[in-house]
């Protein structure tokens, strides 16, 4: 299901073009940084499906209650702590087996939060081959939000310019549905009619009936109608606001490539990405992701390593001359934020009448 984008380490390798990036490789595989850490994983796990008891137990003690929305914000956080375990089990991150990497992802994408991992899977794949590729990169491909100008210009019709146009105050609130459009784009995958249909397509559509009933009739259960209602908006709500300001500080606002433009492997990877600093709680909050450059050019390393080769990575961009990006959380999303204002300011008033 996965490719060497989000393949081995001898993938990553073989990926690259040019000695630089090689070299770098080497140091990290002999300090032994890409070896798999299954006791960090087992106890993330473990850690995660506590959490969903907890929530669940909460669910059913508090019963008809407008207190459950509370529940409801929580399972939307425990929801993207797990979607991290989905993210590291796509880039086979957790076990040595890729088929064990896949179960793992279909059993806490499709069925713990009801998204397709293998749709996630081949988009992610595209992503990480083009990091912010125009024509390449699916995340910035002409959607909701436009990511450059030219997308921007592009729009047509009253509702799309003025959308573009203040996409940069728009862009949390839309992430308030950014689940609910995840959850819509894993269903279209699975019932669509593409040249290639994976095999794991009829487990995929399994889990998720599964997810999507017992998530339905446990709401009806014990919750009346409008509460159920209410409580998947928050939950849904929270869920993509989290994922999404997991995922936006990382690429938002960095280097754009075009059609053109061929960079050898280490400088796509690096140059198109934003790292986050922080410590513990950062790496535990942003899973990981807040290492976006060691995790663009080390897919498949466990998480706990990414700490670790920060160093050597940040030393041997350094010698290369290769500007190594890092920023604060909010200064992070102050730059996403700048980004899509200068995106869409071409079609505000004053820039349309001169």
């Amino acid at each position: 299901m996965t490719s060497n984008v989000l393949g081995s380490a001898d993938g990553e390798e073989t990926t690259a073009r040019g000695s630089a990036y090689a070299i770098l490789a080497r140091q990290v595989r002999q300090a032994g940084m890409l070896k798999r850490r299954p006791a960090y994983y087992t106890l993330k796990i473990a850690v995660n499906a506590a959490l969903l008891v907890l929530g669940g137990a909460a669910f059913v003690l508090l019963g008809r209650s407008w207190y459950q929305l509370f529940v409801a914000a929580f399972f939307g956080i425990v929801f993207t702590q797990v979607a991290f375990i989905g993210h590291d089990a796509g880039h086979r991150q957790i076990a040595g087996s890729r088929r064990m990497n896949d179960v793992l992802g279909l059993v806490h994408g499709n069925l713990l939060i009801g998204l397709s991992y293998g749709w996630w899977v081949a988009k992610h794949n595209r992503h990480h081959a083009n990091p912010n590729h125009e024509g390449r990169d699916p995340d910035i491909s002409s959607g909701a939000i436009a990511f450059t100008t030219e997308h921007a210009l592009a729009r047509r019709g009253r509702p799309a310019r003025t959308l573009a146009r203040f996409q940069a105050y728009l862009f949390f609130p839309m992430l308030l549905i950014e689940a609910m459009h995840l959850h819509v784009a894993s269903v279209r995958s699975l019932l669509g009619r593409g040249t290639r249909r994976p095999r794991s397509k009829p487990v995929e559509a399994l889990l998720l009936g599964i997810h999507l009933a017992g998530y339905l009739a446990a709401l009806l259960a014990v919750l009346s109608p409008v509460q159920a209602a209410v409580f998947v908006v928050v939950h849904q709500c929270v869920f993509g606001l989290y994922l999404g300001c997991a995922f936006a500080p990382n690429h938002k606002g960095m280097l754009v490539l075009s059609e053109g433009d061929e960079l050898d492997f280490l400088r796509r990877q690096v140059l198109t990405s934003r790292n986050i600093r922080g410590g513990r709680f950062t790496d535990f909050i942003l899973g990981g992701l807040n290492y976006q450059i060691e995790h663009h050019l080390f897919p498949s390393m466990p998480r706990p390593g990414l700490r670790r080769v920060q160093g050597l990575v940040r030393a041997h961009c350094g010698r290369q001359g290769l500007t190594y990006h890092e920023s604060s959380l909010v200064g992070s999303y102050a730059q996403v934020l700048r980004h899509l204002n200068a995106v869409g300011a071409p079609l505000r008033p004053h820039a349309e009448a001169g």
